[in-house]
């Protein structure tokens, strides 16, 4: 057991996000400065029996540099542990962000041919500070700088007064093991109530968006499972987008169909016809020992078929995800799975590292699920970075979270430069997201100072429903009318 104080500070959340990454909770006690009649009854009274608990004491004081307290809990539990993980001190989720602030600060002419001298002893600073500052192993170094690299070279920098829209469709067939999103199972008339009130947000934020002289770069329908609604549904939802907002320049339309039980030929016409050129076909796994132990309903045949019908109804890319670290599935599992996805011809494939979240069924099942085979889920991703570059894919943008075994990273890779120019803008943080519908988090960007302010719609699809007005007026006040340049 290691006991482990940290003065200095009332602000403990930071550097145990760390210490998880080495320690499971019932490996270690956290003491603030304000903890210590706790910290006395923590340690063994002197003549305590054998089988009294062995402590392990960890002091650290913050005096105004909190990196350097993560260092020194690094290097500590490196000893301890025998663990290095690659990404050292870093537990946010934007890496590749942190690499871009450090790289190219905030000019807005970081792709132009003036700063490429500049950019090469600039990239070889943030080198230094990620490997001195952050305790980046090498790999990770090069991975996070070339993921920027291709990004400024295929989605360029968002113009001023671009916008991304995000449409959240909080509904799936089922509910899978590891999901904590906002997913709901209901029938017809509830989907039905809901599509109305978010006709009305959809109403009001075009005509806001146009008055504010937004232009909007992409479009994202999201969930849930956005092709849940049936195709009347669907083509009208679409409808209302065309009518309320004006598509004429963006850059990509994108659907997450997710759940290839949801994907019908029906569907992927009415997508088609309002100019959905990106789809996502979500299998996870390729085995169906796996998609029915973790909730999935749908097969392997219909992940399939599902390929075959979006590419006749001629979608120009194809996203489809898989996850390492699944239940019950070993290192042939994953690596058959991500070879018959390759096969089916998606050309972006995201791979994600399995992560317990606490509103998760998985994580009441298992708490420590995430922490088991850490070594498992880091040769996983290794083999399919190594097969994907063989097969022509680069890595085109990156996020990390919390509670993944081995503390690893989920990677979107594509081929032919079939990126989504939605993921990037997401996690480079530089343009404003308009996000409508249940559980949507909109975040208003000001370049001037660097900051994002965001403004949340509730998650729950029914409160959502009768407090429409209540979300339409949270945009009228945070989002739109602000000076942000």
């Amino acid at each position: 057991m290691f006991e482990i104080r940290i003065t200095g500070t009332d602000k403990l959340n930071p550097y145990e996000e760390l210490i998880k990454v080495f320690l499971q909770p019932s490996e270690y006690r956290l003491i603030g400065a304000d903890d210590d009649a706790k910290a006395g009854e923590l340690i063994p009274k002197a003549g305590a029996g054998a089988d009294s608990e062995a402590i392990i004491p960890l002091t650290y004081r913050f005096d105004g540099d909190s990196d350097a307290v993560k260092r020194q809990i690094y290097r500590d539990l490196e000893q301890h542990t025998g663990k290095s993980p690659k990404w050292g001190i870093l537990t946010g989720i934007r890496p590749v962000k942190l690499a871009y602030e450090l790289t190219y600060g905030q000019r807005r002419d970081a792709s132009s041919d003036e700063t490429a001298v500049d950019s090469t002893a600039a990239r070889m600073r943030t080198d230094e500070i990620l490997k001195e500052r952050y305790l980046l192993h090498p790999a990770k170094r090069h991975l996070v700088q070339e993921i920027l690299e291709y990004q400024r070279q295929t989605a360029g920098e968002p113009a001023e007064r671009s916008l991304s829209v995000y449409l959240g469709i909080p509904f799936c067939p089922t509910r899978c093991l590891y999901c904590s999103f906002t997913s709901n199972q209901v029938g017809t008339p509830e989907i039905r109530r809901y599509l109305q009130a978010l006709h009305r947000e959809i109403e009001y934020a075009g005509a806001a968006a146009a008055e504010d002289g937004f232009r909007v770069e992409s479009v994202y329908f999201g969930g849930g499972t956005p092709t849940t609604p049936d195709p009347d549904q669907l083509d009208r939802l679409l409808e209302a987008m065309e009518r309320h907002f004006d598509l004429s320049q963006i850059r990509e339309f994108t659907v997450e169909a997710g759940r290839p039980d949801t994907i019908t030929e029906q569907k992927l016409a009415v997508l088609r016809a309002h100019g959905v050129d990106r789809i996502s076909i979500n299998p996870q796994s390729m085995h169906q020992r796996t998609l029915d132990r973790i909730g999935r309903r749908h097969t392997v045949l219909q992940t399939e078929e599902a390929f075959a019908l979006a590419k006749a109804a001629g979608f120009d890319c194809i996203n489809a995800d898989l996850i390492a670290g699944l239940p019950g599935e070993d290192f042939p599992d994953f690596a058959q799975s991500l070879e018959r996805v390759t096969a089916l011809g998606a050309d972006n494939i995201t791979l994600h590292t399995l992560a317990v979240k606490r509103a998760s069924r998985l994580k009441e099942m298992d708490e420590n699920y995430n922490y088991k085979q850490e070594v498992l889920r880091e040769e996983m991703l290794a083999h399919a970075a190594k097969r994907l570059r063989e097969e022509g894919f680069a890595p085109y943008y990156l996020y990390r979270q919390k509670h993944t075994s081995g503390s690893t990273e989920n990677i979107g890779y594509c081929r032919e430069d079939k990126i989504s120019v939605y993921n990037i803008r997401i996690m480079e943080e530089r343009q404003s997201i308009l996000a409508l519908g249940a559980g949507g988090i909109s975040k208003i960007w000001f370049p001037a100072e660097n900051r994002l302010e965001r403004i949340a719609n509730v998650s729950n699809y029914e409160i959502y429903i009768d407090r429409i007005d209540e979300m339409i007026a949270r945009k009228r006040a945070k989002f739109f009318g602000q000076t942000t340049r």
